[in-house]
């Protein structure tokens, strides 16, 4: 304006971001645009003024500083502001998620006007600036400014979009929906994660997350799962199956044994070592019973065999399980039978050997190692162990002593053990004791002496 002297030209129409939007795609498709129109996008003929005219119509506009903002985080880079753009530059430029940061230049055009140019960071290292300019009206508020441009990638310095530098509805519309989907993927990652954390399984999706926001197909992710070095770990019994030439197992049967052998120790009460739970819920002994094929059946068997038939037994059947196998300690007991390497058959065979010794030592006797596994091999039970122990100890002290004063042959605990036991040569030991009973009775006029050694008259033998 100029004093004095009225308007020197008609005011610049100003046009809503609805406005603007509708004179873009009028000039994107060719159809004729209204004097305010062609105004507000630059395609006006703009009317010569002097330099004193335009000193007053347009003041000088001062470019608007910016601090020099360093990143926050290191995930954006030098001079961006770290997370989305402002709300209000949405109405051009489309959703302000999905980017690390933004920031906003001022930039002078040809005619020495300034506007303003929204960049975007894409990456630690790259961004796109949006080539279309904006500035803020009279009440503050953000306006489009007219000059055409693109926006330039600055990684591969591509034109991303329509030669105003606005974006279309179409565009707005498919960036609104890519990033309702990307949402979609990232809820899907949140809740994926929540679920495998419950398991302490979170490791094993955290390096998916690409994969999973990126929109992969449930059978490309089980894959890439299975392939990742935090799944080998967690599941690593499966390769030693396939090793072994087992079958590997499905991750909710192996996880299913790992909760059935816990639930067991537990309940038995195992010392904690046995079932605590490492990283990423990790127990190397389960790794070790899945890796052999040991079922939760037999795991309860091994426990009981430990438990019940030695550590709970009588002291006699722990002290003959180290007499005859050294090298198993009182600390090594439980670790002994709950080793999956150790045959389970192997391993009873060693504590009934145990409970015969046992017997025999409660019954005064006593026995080696190789007998007591004779004995086991001959199918003697614990129980049948404790009352033919008690026979034998009052049998095959005095028939020893008869064969020696009747200078027969010797009458010892062997000879005694296979007749009351039922062993070889049972029948050969039976004669000569009821032998040794005659050679007593003869010798007392008709009573036997030996008292215990004619059992079989109280039907003993």
């Amino acid at each position: 304006m100029v004093d004095g002297g009225g308007d020197t030209s008609a005011p610049t129409p100003t046009l809503t971001p609805a406005q603007m939007q509708e004179a873009v795609r009028k000039l994107a498709s060719g159809q004729p645009l209204t004097p305010a129109e062609k105004e507000a996008v630059g395609t006006a003929p703009t009317p010569e003024v002097t330099p004193e005219v335009k000193a007053e119509v347009e003041p000088e506009v001062k470019p608007e500083v910016k601090p020099d903002v360093k990143p926050k985080s290191g995930k954006v880079p030098a001079g961006f502001i770290e997370g989305p753009f402002p709300k209000e530059l949405e109405q051009f430029f489309g959703p302000a998620s999905g980017y690390l940061g933004y920031k906003i230049e001022t930039v002078t055009d040809k005619n020495g006007r300034t506007y303003n140019q929204l960049s975007v960071a894409t990456g630690p290292n790259s961004s796109q600036t949006f080539g279309a300019g904006f500035t803020k009206d009279a009440n503050g508020k953000y306006i489009p400014y007219s000059q055409p441009s693109g926006i330039t990638d600055t990684t591969n310095k591509n034109i991303l979009t329509g030669p105003t530098g606005l974006k279309t509805d179409a565009q707005i519309a498919a960036e609104t929906a890519a990033a309702a989907a990307k949402g979609e993927r990232q809820s899907a990652y949140d809740l994926l994660l929540q679920q495998f954390n419950l398991y302490g399984l979170g490791a094993l999706v955290t390096p998916l997350k690409d994969l999973i926001t990126s929109g992969a197909s449930p059978s490309e992710f089980t894959i890439r799962l299975r392939e990742s070095d935090a799944y080998k770990k967690r599941f690593a019994a499966n390769s030693e199956r396939i090793n072994k030439g087992l079958k590997a197992i499905s991750e909710a049967e192996y996880l299913g044994l790992e909760d059935q052998y816990q639930n067991i120790m537990r309940n038995y009460g195992l010392p904690a070592e046995y079932y605590t739970r490492g990283d990423m819920g990790i127990q190397e002994g389960f790794n070790k019973f899945i890796a052999n094929d040991v079922s939760a059946t037999e795991l309860e068997d091994r426990v009981l065999t430990a438990q019940s038939r030695v550590m709970n037994a009588n002291p006699e059947v722990l002290a003959s399980l180290k007499q005859f196998y050294p090298g198993i300690t009182n600390g090594d007991i439980l670790a002994y039978t709950l080793d999956p390497t150790k045959a389970l058959t192997d391993i009873k065979r060693k504590v009934t050997a145990a409970e015969i010794g046992g017997s025999a030592m409660q019954a005064g006797l006593g026995i080696s190692g190789t007998r007591a596994e004779e004995l086991t091999a001959a199918g003697i039970t614990k129980a049948q162990a404790q009352q033919g122990f008690q026979t034998v100890a009052e049998v095959a002290p005095r028939g020893g002593q008869l064969a020696e004063i009747y200078k027969q042959s010797p009458y010892t605990q062997t000879t005694a053990e296979a007749e009351v036991f039922g062993l070889a040569g049972s029948a050969e030991a039976a004669r000569q004791r009821k032998k040794l009973t005659s050679l007593e009775t003869a010798a007392f006029g008709g009573s036997a002496g030996a008292g215990a050694i004619a059992r079989d008259r109280a039907g003993v033998l």
